[in-house]
């Protein structure tokens, strides 16, 4: 009997040989020029990975439970972008090879409506085979991207350095440093890369007063950060170092055999916390002092306008001096927008975005899917005397790689008005 679930995938599968039937079809237009033997290679090379990609989706499916007991999405993310890499391409190819049959069904049209003189033999090279050829040729653009993007784009960290003017700012804290990360995922590095060292080193580097993290240290499971604990127990503040959780963090996407195992997930990933050398805050606040004088920081759980609602503001406002310059760490920008507006605090940062670990720049304006969906999804934003900052993450997810969204170590400078 067939599953509704076998059914969704049998479709899926079906509609993958028919975009790789119609590509096929406009790359062998685009080299209709060619001498026979490039297009017996490039059938030959062409059916050869798309057959292979259709048989490993199947081993996918087949031993998808086995490959979700294994916790390792760092193989499962490489199988994704390895899809990615051939299938995007593809789509472009479609796209035009369906332009041109759209105009040659309008030219065969017209021929039939409006009978002219007979066309001659020997007809050159026409439009139509022209927009296969640029189908063919734009098609690499998406297979370099997503080849530089789990490559180098992953890896090549920007520091995004910002000067913020605060009037309330205790003079002791004029020049304060803050480097701000989030969206670590750790569980989706590989094992053994130097990724997770390239970033602390460069956050060494900038020499800060305060590290400040707002959220998603995993992807589901407490034992992904442990290969990282000595790593980022190197990092160095002045201050310290202080953290929240984000939605990943809470392991509500990981499947679990009881609400027991789900809680001492969390709790162990909370010893990973303060085994690396952060103070964990829980809907909670701390006084920071200098030369007698004080600035507010205030931690809240995760808290989004579609994701889970743990964080309790008023809970986390309670008992702090309003007077102070106040930090808000919270992991969804969203957050901001519905309950951190109107309350006074100076500066909230987030994460969460990723700014959709992708992006493209054009006149010095970037460009990305995240703002679709997020009003708030990179960089810094003002309401009146209140400021938001959005990180675009430290690690990945699903894809395994960042293209024009490299990850991101913000050092935040506070200056006085």
């Amino acid at each position: 009997m067939i599953t509704r679930g076998m059914f969704g995938f049998l479709l899926f599968l079906a509609i993958l040989v028919l975009i790789d039937i119609y590509a096929f079809k406009g790359v062998s237009t685009a080299l209709s020029g060619a001498g026979p033997g490039t297009r017996r290679w490039v059938r030959l090379v062409y059916w050869a990975i798309s057959i292979g990609m259709i048989a490993l989706l199947v081993w996918v499916s087949i031993s998808v439970n086995e490959l979700r007991s294994t916790r390792n999405h760092s193989f499962m993310f490489s199988l994704a972008a390895l899809f990615m890499l051939f299938f995007l391409p593809k789509v472009v190819i479609v796209v035009f090879h369906g332009l041109e049959d759209l105009v040659e069904a309008g030219r065969w049209l017209f021929d039939k409506l409006t009978p002219g003189a007979p066309v001659a033999e020997g007809e050159p090279i026409t439009r139509l085979r022209f927009l296969s050829q640029i189908g063919l040729a734009l098609a690499a653009i998406p297979f370099v991207g997503v080849l530089y993007g789990i490559t180098h784009g992953r890896r090549n960290f920007r520091v995004e350095r910002v000067r913020l003017k605060a009037p309330n700012l205790p003079a002791a804290f004029d020049g304060l440093r803050i480097v701000h990360i989030s969206d670590m995922h750790l569980g989706s590095f590989p094992s053994g890369t130097d990724i997770v060292q390239k970033g602390v080193d460069l956050i060494n580097e900038e020499r800060p007063d305060l590290i400040l993290f707002t959220g998603d240290m995993v992807n589901d499971y407490a034992d992904e950060a442990e290969a990282w604990v000595d790593t980022l127990k190197d990092l160095q503040a002045r201050i310290g170092k202080f953290s929240i959780l984000g939605n990943h963090d809470y392991s509500d996407y990981a499947r679990w055999d009881s609400q027991e195992a789900k809680r001492a997930n969390l709790e162990r990933l909370k010893k990973h916390h303060a085994a690396m050398g952060f103070r964990l805050m829980l809907d909670e606040n701390t006084r920071i002092e200098r030369d007698g004088e004080a600035i507010t920081l205030l931690g809240v759980q995760n808290w989004g306008r579609r994701f889970q609602q743990y964080g309790d503001l008023p809970k986390t406002m309670q008992g702090h001096d309003p007077a102070t310059y106040r930090i808000l760490m919270s992991h969804d920008p969203t957050h901001w927008e519905e309950q951190v507006v109107g309350t006074g605090i100076d500066l909230t940062l987030s994460g969460h975005t990723h700014g959709a670990q992708f992006g493209i720049t054009i006149a010095g304006q970037t460009y990305s899917p995240a703002q679709w969906v997020y009003k708030h999804w990179a960089g810094l934003y003002a309401e009146g005397t209140q400021h938001l900052y959005v990180n675009r993450g430290f690690g990945f997810i699903g894809f395994p790689g960042r293209v024009g969204m490299p990850p991101e170590i913000t050092v935040i400078e506070l200056q006085k008005a």
